[in-house]
């Protein structure tokens, strides 16, 4: 078997560093603008600061002969599709035992072992949706499987914003966290499936890289949105409306994947 001469990718620093530094700086000015006034100096100085850099990291990749994405990369719209899907994932149900740890420790004043055990049932269902997004995609087209689970995850999302201030957990909370569990469960799987399937072999583990990096880079975003909107309203109005930020990025998921539907992966049966 002969082995490639082709010299090795140089590492694309630059723009690692911008598209770092644009994330960081975005998150940021989310924060210090909750905290500090929109038009507070530091603010706005992140802010402006999110907005070149950001500017700067498109153009880079646009024009650079060391792209952080390879052209070739760019163009295969599963993963797009996936890449967005794991980006909508984080800023969704995986915010979600964010809110709901807050929420019950100092709303509800649950103390730790009464809330770790209102985490079971979630948990339990991402386990749950997890396995069976991974039978139906053998059935189905992964795309669909990727859209049900988003649908669940915003049908659930949204029993718990409009029902989070009852008091009674098996009718304020559970069902909510059965249905986005599942659904949780059924996205986390099928986004690899879609945005890896029309990926070249040896590209795979940079696509897998890819959908993990905007996964966190969402995440961190997210969580600044979310401080914001809990930092405007205190108590139950609060997480009701961050918990309505989080099942709109849901349905926004289910729309797009609608629209990217991926085709069955070969082989798959």
């Amino acid at each position: 078997m002969e082995r490639s001469t082709a010299p090795p990718r140089p590492i694309p620093l630059l723009a690692a560093v911008l598209g770092t530094g644009s994330v960081v700086t975005l998150a940021l000015a989310l924060t210090l603008g909750g905290s500090d006034g929109w038009v507070s100096v530091p603010a706005l100085a992140c802010l402006a600061t999110a907005l070149v850099l950001s500017a700067c990291f498109v153009r880079n990749e646009m024009t650079s002969r060391n792209a952080l994405i390879e052209p070739s990369l760019r163009g295969i719209g599963s993963l797009r599709t996936g890449a967005a899907a794991a980006a909508l994932y984080m800023a969704s149900v995986g915010s979600e035992f964010y809110l709901l740890t807050l929420l019950l420790q100092t709303v509800r004043h649950y103390t730790p072992l009464r809330a770790g055990l209102a985490f079971l049932p979630l948990a339990a269902m991402v386990t749950v949706g997890s396995v069976a997004a991974a039978r139906a995609a053998r059935r189905r087209c992964p795309g669909t499987v990727l859209t049900a689970g988003f649908v669940f995850a915003l049908a659930g999302l949204l029993w718990i914003a409009a029902l989070l201030h009852d008091g009674f957990y098996p009718v304020g909370l559970l069902p909510g966290l059965l249905l986005s569990g599942f659904g949780h469960g059924m996205i986390y799987t099928a986004t690899f499936t879609v945005g890896t399937s029309g990926v070249p072999g040896e590209h795979q583990g940079t696509a897998g890289a890819l959908l993990t990096t905007a996964q966190y880079l969402a995440g961190g975003v997210t969580l600044a949105v979310l401080t914001l909107v809990l930092a405007q309203s205190r108590g139950y109005a609060g997480f009701t409306a961050a918990f309505l930020v989080i099942a709109a990025a849901a349905a926004a998921g289910a729309l797009l994947t609608v629209a990217g539907r991926s085709p069955s992966v070969p082989g798959s049966g």
